[in-house]
Formats: C-alpha cells, structure tokens, sequence
C-alpha cells in the first residue's frame, strides 16, 4: 500500500502542484518531478514486487474466471502505468509532457481500482 500512495498519490499531488511551482521558475517543474522521481521509481517497483508476491499467495488458478480477467488486465494497465511514466520522463514538448502524464496518472488510478476489485 505505501508503493501505490506514493506512485499513485505522489501523481495527484505532483499534478496539483506543477501551476505553482511553474510560477516560482521556469526550472521548478523539471526539479520538482526529478525529486519525485527519486520517489516515485521505488515506489513503483514496490508495487510490482509486491504484487507478484500477492499473485502467489492467492493461486490464481483456484481463482474464478472474472478474477483472473481482472488480474491479466491489471497487470498490462500497471505496466502501461510505468511505460507512460517513462515516456513522460522523456518527453521534450510540453503536449508530450501532458500526454504521457496524462495516460500515466489515469493509467495508475485504474491499475489502484483494479486491486480493490481483486482483493474485494
């Protein structure tokens, strides 16, 4: 849970914030988002391993066939999530920025709804 308030709730709030710190310095964005990277990088590989971890303990083959639907769509939304996170990293125009934020923080919400699902 600690990997996914990061990753996820770091998003929002990073979000929130990048009017404000635009308007302090034209640098503030890139510093602010290579500090939360610093951040953010972890936390996402936390929640990969722990989310093998938790695919073992429940023995996904025991699970019903919704479930396991949920847990394959899950898995490529996270990755999705990372992916789009990456090209936002790298990204050189401020549409692309957007974008790939954008696909990024939506991305995470529904990889963070998915496991409510599968764990309800």
């Amino acid at each position: 849970m600690l990997g996914a308030a990061v990753w996820v709730g770091g998003q929002i709030v990073l979000a929130g914030l990048v009017p404000t710190v635009r308007g302090l310095s034209a640098d503030g964005p890139k510093a602010v988002a290579r500090a939360f990277a610093r951040l953010s990088w972890p936390a996402y590989a936390l929640v990969v391993a722990t989310g093998f971890w938790n695919i073992a303990a429940v023995h996904p083959p025991n699970q019903s066939a919704p479930w396991r639907v949920v847990l394959w769509v899950k898995i490529a939304v996270v990755a999705l999530a990372g992916l789009a996170a990456l090209a936002h990293t790298r990204a050189t125009t401020r549409r692309g920025l957007a974008l790939w934020g954008s696909v990024s923080g939506l991305t995470s919400l529904a990889a963070l709804v998915m496991g409510v699902l599968l764990a309800g």
